[in-house]
């Protein structure tokens, strides 16, 4: 297991590494001039030429990448072309409303898609089984903002329950408040999630309920919940954890588009305001900052499969033999 861990923390090293240097080139390849944004409509070519200086995209591209490896090895994300301020801080800012979004959508998805996927799988046969399975293939099917703007429409505009976007100025100090703020991305997020997440685990769960060794457990004796508890679902979750580490990685890349309908001042707000004003520093530490979490996601998903399952761990010794 220690090999194994070195082996994977060399693997997220390098991962970064290249994820660095591929984000580096492509948003250089990108159109358009990060000068822009620091010069007005007809600014003269010395005006551009003196904005270009400033903010260093007139110094070559390896020179350019070397700084920015530099300041990332030192913990430092660059500073912001337009606003001159350190993305650091601001990315930080903005996790404290994209964590608790995500972690929160997150939690909720699982909660309604596990005894969801188990319930459509065990009664396949009927007809509320079939409904949850064809409510899930429709969910998939549904984009996220066309059902966050429903949401706002009936339950902030109509009801008046709740807000329909934008976050308390002072985060959470007004815990009340920011609660109520991200109820509706939240719910626009684990509805989404959830429908894809019951697939998994129907599958999964048809898989366990079609084996020899749940069948064997119930000949010699085990109840259907006894020889679930202790067969069943450790053997369901191994694929379901790794689902979910996607699904999870993926929300936290995808929260754009749900900060944007509910006007959040999250993490994905601040990537499309970067990519608006071509401020590379801006993109660069967000996608810098988003990779990394995708990375160590995978990871830790990967080494919660192989403490349940012990097959897994009995292939990576054989493999360290």
């Amino acid at each position: 297991m220690t090999r194994y861990l070195l082996r994977r923390l060399a693997f997220l090293v390098v991962s970064l590494v290249l994820a660095s240097v591929v984000l580096f080139v492509l948003l250089r390849m990108l159109p358009g001039d990060p000068a822009n944004a620091l010069t007005s409509v007809g600014a003269s070519p010395e005006q551009i030429a003196a904005a270009r200086h400033t903010i260093g995209s007139d110094k070559p591209l390896p020179e350019q990448f070397t700084h920015w490896i530099g300041q990332l090895a030192s913990g430092d994300l660059g500073t912001s072309f337009v606003s001159s301020l350190p993305v650091g801080p601001e990315v930080l800012t903005r996790l404290n409303v994209t964590v608790p979004l995500t972690l929160a959508a997150f939690v909720l998805a699982v909660v309604i898609a596990v005894p969801a996927g188990f319930a459509a799988a065990y009664k396949r046969h009927t007809w509320y089984g079939a409904l949850l399975s064809g409510v899930s293939q429709l969910g998939i099917a549904v984009p996220v903002f066309w059902l966050g703007m429903i949401l706002i429409a009936v339950f902030a505009l109509n009801a008046g329950w709740l807000p329909a976007g934008g976050f308390p100025p002072d985060g959470w100090a007004q815990p009340a408040q920011a609660v109520r703020s991200l109820v509706l991305p939240v719910v626009t997020i684990a509805l989404v999630m959830s429908a894809s997440l019951i697939r998994y685990v129907h599958s999964a769960t048809l898989d366990v309920l079609d084996s020899d060794y749940l069948r064997t457990a119930r000949a010699l004796g085990s109840s259907f919940s006894g020889a679930m508890w202790r067969h069943g679902l450790r053997n369901a979750s191994v694929p379901v954890i790794s689902v979910l580490g996607m699904e999870l990685a993926s929300t936290l890349l995808g929260a754009v588009v749900v900060e944007s309908v509910y006007a959040l001042p999250g993490l994905g707000s601040f990537l499309a305001t970067g990519i608006a004003q071509h401020d590379y520093p801006v993109i660069q530490g967000v996608l810098f900052v988003s990779t990394l979490a995708v990375l160590v996601i995978g990871f830790a998903a990967d080494l919660v499969q192989r403490i349940i399952d012990p097959r897994l761990r009995d292939r990576l010794s054989g493999g360290a033999r």
